[in-house]
């Protein structure tokens, strides 16, 4: 009796304060929202049910029966276009910077009298660095976040973190983070920002060391290719693209796995607390604003992250030339270094080379398989050769990379430590530097780094120890 003394007491001060008409106008406008909800959420026995285009769609794609094989197939849908797309105009950009302007810059610097050590450390390194990571990752991005914002904007992904909300609830991290790992497929830096639509310190905390596990697009170049040279050939010619299909999709899957263990782990160890609950508005569907999208995608997300990219690969290419040209009695710093790292490649099933690839391109996993084909030239005869020590560069020709990668000793073991490695490691620069941007702390910064590299080695350990055994 009381509460009601005081609603209808308010009632008359609203009244007396906004005026009569105003207020008598908003009671009406109030009822006449809640008229409207009450009439789409209850149905009276009897009635014929409201379609709405709205209801329909989400009773698919939310439903236990459709909702993940509908998800996974818009998800590979979308990796197969960029994956796709992403090879022409890659191409070209590959024949501009570097069959094209490379070659001029090498002529100019000639002519210039440039002595050959600057015009080396300048154009062989810093520029090759570049032009490679420009070319591999300027193309899937321009790809990726584009279409990814368009189902943003349909409202597709608020139901992606619907369907998934319950695995991430088990797993102690929260239902947002199927979107920030989504983003993490594009590039992992980009994901790492997107943690912040988690309001939970905690659980946004885990969506960030935990986002590396998403194969970022700087990644697949190197799965498929591996995926190719040595998955594919297990069977006839035929069969070859499905089985390499298979074998990279189930790579990108077993970093799920990986994600939403080490999610459960870190819940339960040194990320303790409670697993948020949190209220997940469904917008209604809505055709995507196509200009808005191309800018955000392509001028906030894609250019943003090329940018810092290409920071860190400028130095690492300069690096991969330093290493190659400056010697250490007899050899090279990059031959010394990977003779002293092959054994304990080779015992985890990799070799030096790919550990020392890995070591310097951290800034880039764009121009891994590059520097790997140059340390692997410069390593062994192949009757291949490329442009000269610390130049790294790339085969058109499949058959020929195998040619090379089986010249220095490589098996279907390395191919498959590798794809493993490629998956667990240390993130790259930018990732690095955007996780301590994200989190301020170092701390976390380096448990973020060095976790995926731990599990990395010891997978490949055990599947090296388990494959010497048959």
């Amino acid at each position: 009796m009381k509460k009601t003394n005081n609603i209808i007491n308010l009632s008359n001060e609203l009244r007396w304060t906004i005026g009569e008409d105003f207020h008598d106008k908003l009671t009406e406008g109030i009822y006449a929202d809640a008229s409207v909800i009450a009439a789409a959420a209850v149905h009276k026995k009897g009635t014929t049910k409201k379609f709405t285009f709205d209801k329909k769609l989400d009773q698919i794609v939310t439903s236990r029966t459709w909702g993940f094989p509908i998800m996974i197939l818009i998800l590979s849908i979308v990796l197969w276009l960029t994956i796709i797309g992403a090879n022409y105009p890659s191409g070209l950009l590959a024949e501009l910077l570097l069959e094209n302007l490379y070659p001029w810059l090498k002529s100019v610097a000639e002519n210039m009298g440039m002595v050959w050590w600057l015009s080396g450390f300048l154009i062989d390194g810093v520029y090759l660095a570049l032009a490679w990571v420009i070319a591999v990752m300027l193309p899937p991005m321009a790809i990726f976040f584009p279409m990814f914002t368009l189902l943003e904007d349909f409202g597709y992904l608020p139901r992606i973190a619907f369907n998934l909300d319950y695995l991430f609830k088990k797993s102690g991290a929260h239902g947002k983070q199927a979107l920030t790992m989504t983003m993490g497929f594009g590039c992992n830096a980009a994901g790492v920002v997107a943690t912040r639509i988690i309001d939970s310190p905690r659980e946004r905390l885990i969506a960030i060391i935990t986002n590396n596990f998403s194969l970022c697009n700087g990644r697949w170049p190197t799965q498929i290719l591996i995926a190719t040279i040595f998955i594919g050939a297990l069977v006839p010619t035929q069969l070859s693209g499905i089985l390499s299909t298979v074998a990279v999709i189930g790579i990108a899957l077993l970093g799920l796995a990986f994600m939403f263990l080490s999610s459960w782990a870190l819940s339960k160890t040194v990320l303790k607390g409670e697993v948020s609950t949190f209220t997940l508005e469904l917008p209604p569907y809505r055709p995507p604003r196509f200009w808005n999208t191309m800018y955000t995608s392509l001028i906030d997300r894609t250019m943003i992250v090329l940018w810092r990219a290409c920071l860190f690969a400028a130095p690492a290419g300069a690096v991969i030339w330093l290493i190659s040209n400056i010697n250490i009695g007899d050899v090279t710093i990059a031959l010394w270094m990977i003779t002293n790292m092959d054994g304990f490649g080779l015992f985890i099933g990799l070799n030096g080379v790919i550990l020392l690839a890995y070591i310097v391109a951290i800034p880039a996993n764009e121009i891994v398989i590059p520097t790997i084909l140059m340390l692997t030239v410069a390593t062994v005869s192949t009757g291949i050769a490329g442009e000269g020590s610390g130049v790294m560069f790339e085969l058109e020709s499949v058959t020929e990379t195998a040619t090379i990668l089986q010249a220095g000793g490589w098996t279907l073991l390395t191919g498959i430590n590798l794809m493993l490695f490629s998956l667990l490691h240390n993130p790259c620069s930018t990732t690095i530097y955007t996780i301590y941007k994200e989190t301020k702390s170092v701390k976390w910064t380096v448990v973020a780094s060095i976790l995926p590299l731990i599990m990395g080695l010891i997978l490949c350990f055990v599947i090296a120890q388990v494959w010497r055994l048959f």
